[in-house]
């Protein structure tokens, strides 16, 4: 088998969005292979690999190569017992700890219902993500696709006026914020103390490509030196126009689908699903080498 990548969508969006066969990535791959990946992501922002049948242990191997990996820490199960064993796999899941459906009113459900605003994983983290690895393990019957945002063609539709206004511009991001749009306030102190709000630029530069992107999440609710009310304005503003349907690619999720994303480019939202039905997917995280304040530096 030769690795191949190809735009799942060549006509509307040729550069946003691939798919890869030829080969299967939960065995160990050679250096060129995951070089060819890298740079397959460089291009497209979003890989699409199928019937890769991973287990905990394969997909932690795999994402290995890309860089560091970070522990686990988005959610409110921090320093609790976990379903899943690894702390460097994250239970994207609406499963408790004995495998049962979460209740419709379980805590953990509310606050997982935030993964279904636009937001870059982990941006509330002072050192933001750099990939996304995730790995359908067990899927609904309908519904609960993944949508993707480019948010390099976001910036590059900007007018020039509106690139010169945001150029240096410098967001707080927390999960505080994101769950506050849904209404969600059950944190505890200690929640608060991990979750406060770190500084992230609103224009990033792709270290491999050199291109611009919007770096936005619904985790953004500040703008440093910007009253409130006008920082979230124009947040909004800008998030509306980055995820016009022209830039966003929609994942129909079939089982053991691994879709990798670059967050420095992207943004993504989960889609609603039955929630008596069972979705189980686990996500590795590789994590960016510096902070995006150090990257403005």
């Amino acid at each position: 088998m030769t690795l191949s990548i190809r735009p799942i969508d060549p006509v509307s969006r040729p550069f946003f969005a691939g798919e890869v066969s030829g080969i299967d990535i939960t065995r160990p791959l050679t250096s060129d292979q995951a070089s060819s990946i890298e740079k397959g992501m460089d291009q497209y922002g979003v890989l699409v690999f199928h019937g890769q049948h991973f287990d905990d242990e394969t997909q932690l191997r795999y994402s290995r190569n890309f860089g560091a990996l970070e522990e686990a820490s988005g959610d409110l199960n921090w320093g609790k017992p976990r379903r899943i064993e690894s702390a460097l796999v994250n239970d994207i899941s609406n499963l408790d700890i004995d495998n049962q459906v979460l209740a419709r009113d379980d805590r953990k459900r509310l606050f997982s219902l935030g993964n279904r605003l636009w937001h870059s994983d982990s941006s509330f983290k002072e050192v933001p993500a750099k990939f996304s690895l995730l790995s359908a393990r067990s899927i609904p019957s309908a519904g609960g696709n993944t949508e993707f945002a480019d948010m390099r063609a976001g910036y590059d539709s900007l007018d020039d006026e509106t690139k010169a206004e945001i150029e240096d511009l410098v967001c707080e991001h927390s999960q505080l914020y994101s769950r506050a749009l849904l209404g969600f306030a059950d944190f505890t102190e200690e929640d608060r103390i991990r979750l406060k709000p770190v500084l992230q630029r609103l224009v990033r530069r792709h270290p491999s490509t050199g291109r611009k992107s919007l770096y936005l999440a619904s985790h953004a609710g500040a703008i440093v030196g910007w009253p409130v009310p006008e920082a979230r304005a124009l947040l909004r503003d800008l998030i509306e126009h980055a995820t016009q349907r022209q830039f966003v690619y929609a994942h129909e999720w079939k089982q053991w689908d691994l879709v990798m994303w670059d967050n420095r480019a992207t943004m993504h939202r989960a889609r609603p699903f039955d929630p008596k039905q069972v979705r189980d997917m686990h996500r590795t995280t590789v994590g960016c080498e510096r902070s995006t304040m150090a990257e403005a530096a």
